[in-house]
């Protein structure tokens, strides 16, 4: 794919809730805050063809075709093209995908692609869907919240509560000390005077064994749906926080002055009730597009969905966890859900410049089985 990633910046991740650290701005004002920050980079945000824009609650402040109003504040072009995309959890990487296949067909020069997501003004489930109580599909196929999906999933995979505890202390720690390593955080650019991923909370092994199964309740709501007696073991630390944050990356077919080149992208659709198995299938396929393997990334940003998905990849696959998730996860920092994959897209090129490294890989999955990863050359 002969498509370069000119720059990928993102704001810090706020606290989802009235004094969190972004909660005063409109959804819109996040982006073009980064559509700035590109400008000041050297980089011309406002002359691209195309605008692509994830956000998975698009209600309220982020109603009305998202894309668009984030276009009319930010001053992109009038012939700019936009799209607003809900590809739940996965959406920022699929924007940032679909783009980068405009360009690559030559329908765009330039693209900018990414998410945002105002989990204090718009909250989780917002949007009340019939879908998400609808009881006239097969129970299989009907919804259950992801974090009962993600206790299913540990106790079929045979994930351990030790394993998953683990995780978490680790993504806690990394996250903490990457604050004092500059180049982690290269791309990140303040916003509302928060310079910081200020979910971030460090902990320890025996604070964590300590905590109780979270989501037993939900297990008795959708008893109906699941057709079986769920063993819960994901506990709050085990899933990642409810935050703010935003995230763009300019894509063009130019090469000159690109931090990174697009080896391979690949979207995946799964089992529904598996739900969180649709990134490591993406994961795969995108590899495989490439003609690269897991041994060959230098660095991976692989989402930590809940505690199961990070700790069955460490498990499961031949990988060096010394590669993987270097500044912390989304156990720590949080999980603005339709800015995510542009999140750790952008962070992904902060660390891999700062290990010198050729190749990395971004995987990103989510709710009722759907995935999306993508693998980037590092450009000298």
């Amino acid at each position: 794919m002969s498509v370069f990633i000119r720059d990928a910046v993102r704001t810090p991740r706020g606290k989802a809730r009235p004094d969190g650290g972004l909660a005063a701005l409109q959804p819109h004002e996040l982006v073009t805050g980064l559509v700035d920050g590109l400008e000041a980079r050297g980089a011309d945000p406002r002359s691209v063809d195309q605008f692509t824009l994830g956000a998975v609650g698009q209600i309220g402040a982020q109603g009305g075709h998202p894309a668009m109003v984030a276009k009319m504040y930010a001053g992109l072009g009038d012939g700019c093209v936009v799209h607003s995309l809900n590809n739940f959890c996965a959406s920022g990487l699929s924007a940032i995908g679909l783009a980068a296949n405009a360009v690559a067909a030559g329908q765009a020069c330039e693209a900018l692609a990414g998410g945002v997501e105002m989990m204090s003004r718009v909250p989780f489930m917002a949007d009340r869907a019939d879908y998400y109580t609808a009881a006239d599909l097969p129970p299989l196929r009907r919804y259950i919240p992801v974090g009962l999906a993600a206790d299913l999933l540990a106790e079929d995979e045979g994930v351990a509560r030790e394993a998953m505890d683990s995780a978490a202390e680790r993504s806690q720690r990394l996250a903490a000390s990457a604050e004092a390593h500059p180049s982690f955080n290269a791309s990140r650019i303040a916003s509302n005077g928060l310079d910081r991923d200020e979910a971030v909370r460090p902990t320890t092994i025996e604070k964590l064994t300590a905590l109780p199964p979270a989501f037993g309740e939900w297990g008795r709501e959708y008893a109906d749906a699941l057709q079986r007696t769920a063993v819960h073991s994901h506990t709050v630390a085990h899933a990642p926080p409810m935050v703010d944050g935003a995230a763009l990356a300019l894509l063009s077919s130019d090469p000159r002055n690109a931090r990174a080149r697009i080896v391979g992208f690949a979207e995946a659709g799964g089992d529904p009730r598996a739900s969180l198995t649709a990134g490591f299938t993406a994961m795969e396929k995108a590899l495989e597009r490439a003609g690269l393997t897991l041994p060959d990334m230098d660095r991976i940003e692989f989402m930590e969905a809940f505690a199961v998905t990070i700790a069955k990849f460490l498990r499961d696959y031949p990988v060096d966890s010394e590669r993987v998730n270097v500044s912390g996860g989304h156990l720590a920092k949080g999980h603005p859900m339709g800015a995510t994959g542009a999140i750790l897209t952008s962070t992904l090129l902060d660390v891999l410049d700062a290990a010198q490294g050729r190749y990395g890989l971004v995987v990103s999955t989510g709710a009722q089985g759907v995935g999306a990863a993508m693998v980037v050359e590092r450009l000298a």
